[in-house]
């Protein structure tokens, strides 16, 4: 059960994060990066390109990706809908998935590969990861919960995503992404700084029994983790690494660093997301000295343009 948000917190959170002390106490304490974590915070609270703003709105990055690697590396839109209730007249084949525009953390995939027990959350819990079949995604409660998503402006967590506030709210559906296994693929996330990848983490299991391995560019696995355990046989090298660390390389090009979020397909590889701010500058490493390791090939501009 959540803590009520009562009127001295909701005024407390307003002064927070429209404080100029709090911006001065928060620029002055991250002047100075050295590991990973505190890279990411000192970019949330400097760059304020429109570039960022593009990469985090995952449907008008669609258009920097094509024209960056190509439109074959989208997955189909079928829709990127204002008003969430246009969901429950959208023409839609048997499998979709239904996200916000402007966040991370909310998806709802359909399809028949669900598990027979599984639901649709409450609307107003709805920022969770969902997997339910078709017959259980119900149309109305689909809008509803896209609903509760454009009512919510993310990222007004601690360390203040600034970008989030920057986009309009939306609601898109895209195609269904089957894995070589007939499940939800696996993600693929490139740690990109300027232009070369430096680490690949792996994440399964996303509706199941979560992992989470990390690589070099080489395929050599590290001795570290993100908080899940590994997966158990080690991910394999991938057909398509080399392709993949071209799109990453290339969509991460224009900037200091981006994580480039790939999908690897029996037949294809596919754009997922472009992630500014990996868990909102709160990254968990084990031991805590990747993070220092993570933080090495990223130079931070003393000022962004």
């Amino acid at each position: 059960m959540r803590a009520p948000i009562t009127p001295w917190r909701r005024r407390f959170r307003r002064w927070r994060e429209h404080s100029r002390l709090v911006r001065v106490w928060r620029l002055a304490r991250t002047a100075n990066p050295v590991t990973f974590t505190d890279k990411v915070r000192y970019k949330m609270l400097r760059d304020r390109r429109q570039l960022i703003v593009t990469f985090a709105d995952k449907a008008a990055v669609r258009g920097y990706v094509e024209a960056a690697v190509g439109a074959r590396y989208l997955p189909k839109a079928y829709g990127v809908l204002d008003d969430p209730r246009e969901l429950e007249a959208l023409e839609l084949p048997e499998s979709y998935v239904v996200k916000p525009t402007h966040g991370s953390g909310a998806v709802v995939v359909v399809s028949p590969a669900a598990p027979a027990e599984a639901r649709l959350p409450e609307a107003r819990w709805g920022w969770v990861y969902a997997h339910v079949r078709p017959e259980h995604a119900n149309r109305e409660h689909l809008a509803a919960i896209g609903e509760g998503w454009v009512s919510k402006l993310y990222g007004q967590g601690p360390n203040k995503e600034w970008v989030y506030g920057r986009m309009p709210r939306r609601v898109l559906v895209e195609e269904y992404l089957v894995g070589e296994d007939g499940a939800v693929p696996e993600d693929f996330k490139f740690f990109v700084f300027h232009g070369v990848v430096h680490f690949v983490q792996v994440d399964g299991g996303r509706f199941g029994e979560r992992t989470q391995d990390f690589f070099r560019p080489d395929w050599t696995h590290l001795d570290m983790s993100g908080g899940l355990p590994w997966r158990s046989p080690t991910p394999p090298r991938p057909a398509r690494l080399d392709e993949m660390l071209q799109i990453a390389a290339r969509l991460g090009a224009e900037t200091d660093f981006v994580r480039v979020d790939l999908y690897h397909l029996p037949d294809r590889v596919i754009f997922g997301e472009l992630t500014n701010y990996p868990a909102g500058g709160d990254s968990p490493f084990e031991p805590e000295s990747w993070n220092a390791v993570f933080g090495e090939p990223w130079r931070v501009p003393r000022r962004y343009r």
